[in-house]
């Protein structure tokens, strides 16, 4: 077979070598532990906070506002389960968009169970929530919005600043899932009014298993793990020294090329685009077509929804790697997509799309790989070609 094409990144990204050269030293010499106080903890204590502050200047915070995480499911989790908590005196209810990532979705029906009132905002058929809507949601217990900044399987991006100026006017807290955005379009923690922000590594080239939430300074929040306390106390868990070393390079490689990147990835995205435009008949794109990430394209073609996961098969015979939604939703076969019906699609169409996810290796040649690959498989379904 020839070289494997790999159009899934909003899964997950591989390691960047120069991001892989940065952690070798901590799984080797710098090993030390930095809670102790000997040489040893004290080393990895100081690239630790080196790391905390490069990552935080990126989303304009400051460093001891930034909490390392194990992922971002786990900040995700932090943020709910933590303002939750903390906040039962002032109110039990929590605002949220239907096409939020399975972690946030599954925290929420678990806080339900405790006593928590879960409203889940419907959006429209471009994925985008109706900001009077949430005005008119927001109550006198209301204690938190959560809405994510880009949906990671159809790549809109939400009117973040709005949303976060209308909680400040309410005195209620908002959080942002930016597992999708960091690196790929700026965020300003300031600027857009955001209290509680995830980010994670594993989507921006670096190694997976760390992430972190940013807590705006005096956000009232309980802590989700309990223990030693590092983490200013909020997160207790010896601290993973090269992971956290990786995502700071990692985060530092993608706003060195930030620009550029971003018009590349572009250019590579329209390609596919026209070509499946022009060449597939009943072919539909769903999501945003203008506010939304560059790197995501999510379709279905019309009569050929159930042919959805065959096509992924064939395209991976071909060594083309692309997915029919989100890597975690995955986990249940049976689930037709939550995000495709929260925009109108029934379960039929939910089951059929395919999504696709450039990153920073794709190349032109892959692209091109990718076309005729995919006029192959697709023929195999039957489609008819224009």
């Amino acid at each position: 077979m020839n070289k494997r094409i790999y159009l899934d990144n909003a899964a997950t990204t591989s390691i960047d070598n120069l991001v892989l050269k940065e952690i070798m030293p901590y799984l080797s010499d710098n090993y030390g532990n930095a809670s102790s106080l000997h040489y040893y903890g004290t080393a990895v204590k100081e690239v630790i906070q080196s790391s905390r502050k490069k990552i935080a200047n990126y989303i304009n915070a400051s460093p001891e506002e930034l909490i390392f995480t194990g992922s971002g499911t786990e900040a995700n989790n932090f943020a709910l389960k933590g303002i939750a908590f903390a906040n039962r005196e002032k109110g039990n209810h929590i605002i949220v968009s239907s096409i939020e990532h399975d972690c946030v979705l599954n925290a929420c029906y678990w806080l339900e169970k405790q006593g928590l009132y879960i409203t889940f905002l419907p959006v429209d058929k471009f994925g985008v929530i109706d900001l009077d809507l949430l005005q008119r949601c927001i109550n006198k217990k209301t204690i938190l919005v959560s809405v994510m900044h880009a949906n990671n399987e159809i790549g809109t991006i939400q009117p973040i600043k709005e949303i976060g100026k209308i909680c400040k006017s309410k005195n209620v807290y908002f959080h942002t899932d930016a597992c999708q955005t960091f690196g790929k379009i700026p965020i300003d923690v300031e600027a857009q009014n955001i209290d509680l922000l995830t980010i994670n590594s594993h989507k921006i080239y670096g190694p997976k298993g760390v992430g972190s939430l940013y807590i705006r300074k005096g956000v009232k929040i309980d802590s989700l793990l309990h223990g030693g306390g590092q983490e200013f106390g909020l997160r207790s868990s010896t601290e993973n020294t090269p992971a956290i070393v990786g995502f700071a390079k990692a985060a530092e490689l993608c706003f060195e090329n930030f620009d550029n990147e971003t018009i590349r990835i572009e250019h590579l995205r329209e390609k596919i685009v026209n070509y499946l435009s022009k060449k597939i008949e009943g072919i539909y794109f769903n999501g945003y077509p203008t506010q939304r990430l560059s790197n995501i394209i999510n379709f279905c073609i019309s009569g050929m929804e159930g042919e959805g996961i065959k096509l992924l098969l064939l395209l991976d015979e071909n060594g083309i790697a692309v997915s029919t939604g989100s890597a975690c939703s995955s986990n249940d076969k049976s689930s037709a997509s939550h995000v495709l019906q929260s925009i109108g699609l029934n379960q039929f169409q939910s089951r059929g799309a395919v999504r696709l996810s450039l990153g920073r290796f794709n190349t032109e040649d892959d692209i091109d790989n990718f076309i005729n690959k995919f006029e192959v498989s697709v023929m195999k379904l039957n489609t008819i070609f224009s």
